[in-house]
């Protein structure tokens, strides 16, 4: 981690730090996560990734899900993951055994509006005498945006499910334009700016606070009805 960053924007936070564990996927919420625990003074102690094996899970992440592997290295972060075949509230079981084997204090996820997302995790951590860290939820679904843009993370669109979107979004990079262009799709259809209500994902490339960043070598837009995704086939890490 490049502790040096963090340096430079002398926040002067005063706080009660704890040893945590980040639950990421690889997408911009979960990288956003990091970065405001990091700069709160939280110990890091690793990243925490669950695998669904169908992508019709309600909990988690699906596509591209080999690449949090580079993320974390990315990071300079253990990871520690486990695979799940189960939906509903058998996914959640699954993350509470991985949750259990951590010796943190408490556990960090990028929830902004998502009720089910966050009253289980919190459920999950209050079985197990650990707190939840949620520094998103409820945060403008704009100044998130914004602060992509601001912190110049290299994100791209990964998955898009909802009215609105086509195939020229799979692989598009978070920019000013692709911020105004989803806000557009808020206004016209509902579409969360955000992606909260899951429809889009994103894949995190770089960021100042990443050690490393990945680069995508081959990759093939998959679509279906009325969404697809972005297959990513082969990436590498690359020093910067």
């Amino acid at each position: 981690m490049d502790t040096s960053f963090f340096a430079r924007l002398n926040f002067g936070v005063m706080c009660s730090c704890m040893r945590v564990a980040v639950l990421v996927t690889g997408g911009k919420d979960s990288a956003l996560a990091l970065y405001h625990v990091l700069k709160e003074g939280h110990e890091v102690r690793c990243l925490a990734s669950m695998i669904p094996l169908h992508e019709d899970s309600w909990m988690f992440h699906y596509p591209n899900m080999w690449l949090v592997d580079l993320f974390a290295d990315a990071a300079g972060f253990p990871l520690v993951k486990a695979e799940t075949d189960a939906v509903g509230e058998r996914e959640v079981e699954d993350l509470k055994r991985l949750i259990s084997t951590l010796d943190v204090d408490g556990v960090v996820s990028g929830a902004v509006a998502s009720d089910y997302q966050k009253t289980r995790i919190e459920g999950i951590c209050k079985q197990l005498g650990i707190k939840c860290l949620t520094p998103l939820w409820h945060k403008n679904p704009t100044e998130i945006l914004n602060e992509v843009l601001r912190l110049k993370l290299e994100v791209i669109i990964t998955a898009v499910s909802a009215y609105g979107f086509d195939r020229t979004w799979l692989g598009r990079k978070i920019d000013e334009k692709t911020v105004n262009d989803l806000a557009k799709l808020n206004r016209l259809y509902g579409v969360s700016i955000v992606g909260e209500g899951g429809e889009y994902e994103t894949l995190v490339l770089n960021a100042p606070f990443l050690k490393k960043r990945i680069h995508v070598i081959d990759a093939e837009k998959i679509w279906k009805g009325q969404g697809g995704y972005l297959k990513i086939t082969k990436a590498e890490l690359q020093n910067k």
